[in-house]
Formats: C-alpha cells, sequence, structure tokens
C-alpha cells in the first residue's frame, strides 16, 4: 500500500517508522530530514546526466535512461530498505516527491512495504522548518561571561525538568575562536535549521524555553532571522560567576588542546585582542603557560560581552552571582530566583 503523507502529518510518526531520502549522496549530505537514510536513486554523476539528457532530449529519453542506470540496483534498494525498515513500514521522498521517490514507492510497495510517500518531498520539508522560526516561543536567556559554565547549566536545568534548547550543540561550535575545540565539524547552514526545527517540535511553545546568549553567528552557522530577533527580545539572566573561577574552568575546557589549534585561533582574532595581548597569549601557549594565556583573551571575551549586555532592555535583564561549582545547586539556584521576577507573569 502508499499512502500519500503530508509532512505534518508524517513528523509525529517519524520516530516510528524509518524515513528514506532517495536523492543523491551529495543532496542528502547538504541537508535533510533529522533521521532520515540516504538510500539514492541515482549518484551524484548519474542525477547530472538524467538531468541534461531531460533538458537536451526530453522527457521520455531521461526516464528510459533512468531504468537503463537503476536497473540492476533495485534489489540493492530493496534488501537496504529491509535492513532499514524489517516491519516493511517506511517513508519516502526525494526534491519534490516526484518520479524518484514515486519509483522508489512502487518498487518498495510491490515486494510488500507500507510505503508513506512524503507530499511535496523535502521541499516542504524546507518550507516547514522555515515555518517554525517564525513561531512565538516563551524563550529565557541564559547569559554571562566566558566561562561561566553557560551550557553546563542548561542542561542542569534540563535535568530540573525545563525545556531546552542547546544551539552550540546544534551548531557543533562553542562560539568562540576556538568554537570548534579542534574536533568538531559544523553541519551546513541548511542541516543546522532542519536539525533545530525539528527540536523545536518536541517543546510545547506555552511553557518556558531556555537558550544560550549567542552572537547572531555560531562559528559559520547563522541563527534564523525570526528566532533570533525572539532571543533580543526575551528574559536575560546573567550569570556572574568569579574571575578566577571562570579561568580555571577554560584552563581544564582548553589545556589539553592542540598548541597549533589554540596559536591559530588566537591569530584569527589579533585584530580585536591588539598586537601586544595577541603577541603575550601565543607566548604563554607555547610555554604551556595556560592560566596566563586565558587571562589574556578574556580581557576581549568580558569586553565583547559587556558591549553587548548594553544593548539589552534593563527591565528584561536580571544579574545572578553563583559561586558553587555543583551545577545541579545552580540550577534550583536559578530557578528559585526565576520565581521572584516581576516579569514572570508577563512572559
Amino acid at each position: 500500500m502508499i499512502k500519500n503523507i503530508t509532512i505534518d502529518e508524517f513528523l509525529p510518526l517519524k520516530n516510528a517508522i524509518p524515513l528514506v531520502d532517495v536523492r543523491t549522496p551529495a543532496e542528502f549530505e547538504q541537508g535533510h530530514i533529522p533521521d532520515a537514510y540516504n538510500l539514492p536513486l541515482f549518484s551524484n554523476e548519474e542525477r547530472v546526466v538524467v538531468g541534461t539528457t531531460y533538458k537536451q532530449i526530453g522527457r521520455e529519453e531521461a526516464i528510459l535512461l533512468g531504468f537503463d542506470l537503476t536497473g540492476p540496483k533495485w534489489s540493492g534498494f530493496i534488501k537496504r530498505a529491509l535492513e532499514i525498515a524489517p516491519e516493511k513500514k517506511i517513508g519516502v521522498y526525494c526534491w519534490r516527491g516526484g518520479m524518484r521517490s514515486g519509483a522508489m514507492a512502487w518498487a518498495l510497495n510491490l515486494y510488500g512495504f507500507e510505503v508513506y510517500l512524503i507530499e511535496g518531498g523535502y521541499k516542504s520539508f524546507r518550507r516547514w522548518v522555515l515555518n517554525q522560526f517564525g513561531k512565538t516561543y516563551q524563550l529565557w536567556i541564559m547569559g554571562g561571561m566566558t566561562g561561566s559554565g553557560k551550557t553546563k547549566l542548561l542542561h542542569a536545568l534540563e535535568d530540573e525538568g525545563e525545556q531546552v534548547i542547546d544551539l552550540e550543540d546544534l551548531a557543533q561550535h562553542q562560539g568562540s575562536s576556538y568554537g570548534t575545540m579542534n574536533k568538531m565539524v559544523q553541519p551546513t547552514q541548511e542541516q543546522f535549521e532542519n536539525n533545530f526545527a525539528d527540536q523545536l517540535r518536541m517543546l510545547n511553545p506555552q511553557r518556558r524555553i531556555w537558550v544560550e546568549d549567542e552572537s547572531l553567528t555560531i562559528g559559520k552557522i547563522f541563527i534564523p532571522n525570526p528566532f533570533w530577533h525572539q532571543m533580543k527580545e526575551a528574559v536575560l539572566i546573567n550569570i556572574q560567576v568569579g574571575l578566577e573561577q571562570r579561568i580555571n574552568a577554560l584552563v581544564q575546557e582548553y589545556g589539553e588542546l592542540d598548541k597549533d589549534f589554540l596559536v591559530e585561533c588566537t591569530e584569527r582574532i589579533h585584530k580585536r585582542l591588539g598586537p601586544l595581548q595577541t603577541k603575550l597569549a601565543v607566548t604563554a601557549i607555547r610555554e604551556n603557560r595556560m592560566t596566563d594565556f586565558v587571562r589574556l583573551v578574556l580581557v576581549y571575551y568580558d569586553k565583547t560581552y559587556t558591549t553587548g549586555l548594553a544593548k539589552r532592555q534593563p527591565e528584561k535583564l536580571f544579574t545572578l552571582v553563583i559561586t558553587d561549582y555543583d551545577m545541579a545547586v545552580n540550577a534550583s539556584k536559578i530557578l528559585t530566583f526565576t520565581q521572584t521576577l516581576p516579569l514572570l507573569e508577563q512572559v
């Protein structure tokens, strides 16, 4: 059986019914529905040849060529689909819900699969994604200078039952010049948005959602503008942590990283650090004086954060001093603090 289904209808079923993307590996890598498997009808090169045939000769010739290219692959497609969906229930999509997904759905149905064919394909999913960022959310922002432990606090709040979006995890970047930590690989902008929207889908927009204070960009990734504007208008809890406590935390986090990576990242911000500060910071890295290195670059990052904080609406900015090293204790303190705020009933 083949059931045509909209993206809105299918998304609630996504955890129970495996989904295959029959576009090329290159299209899939650029962006896909989260948790989908790639079962490409054509290779990257084959799609180019079929597309060229379609444009230069015509639709029927392109279809015949497509059958010639895929003919020997069909048993492999079905075997792979059985690995992905052993219960023989499966979702299928291509770019627009056209010939590629239609052909795969036909073959899988012939074999006995219950097929859910996504109407409008990936293109309809992208429209859905962009619509999510325009919705209204009850955002609360976790602020604080570099080294305050904001990300750890977010997850401690999540452990307390709060709704949380970890933008840095979605972007695979910690938001500074050193943000890749010499190991993280950022997704494409498109895939970041896909994953972000999928997480928003699982949250209740009528309840508070915590997000870490971020710049518009996280590494090479941009926060979608409608959501970014909501972040700038939201209540911000500015966590104040002592300088030495922040330095110690950052030394533990960055101290084991490759020195060449740290030097390269430091030199990348030399215009903002200044020539002398940059030279001193690089020397400290080379001499393994990590505390001195962190202290030097924090001058720049603290100044940047203070400048951004000054642009916030004063009536929505609240500061809380944190001294404990236990994140669960700090999360509890933050929640107690939010209950005392005059804006609590208005947001």
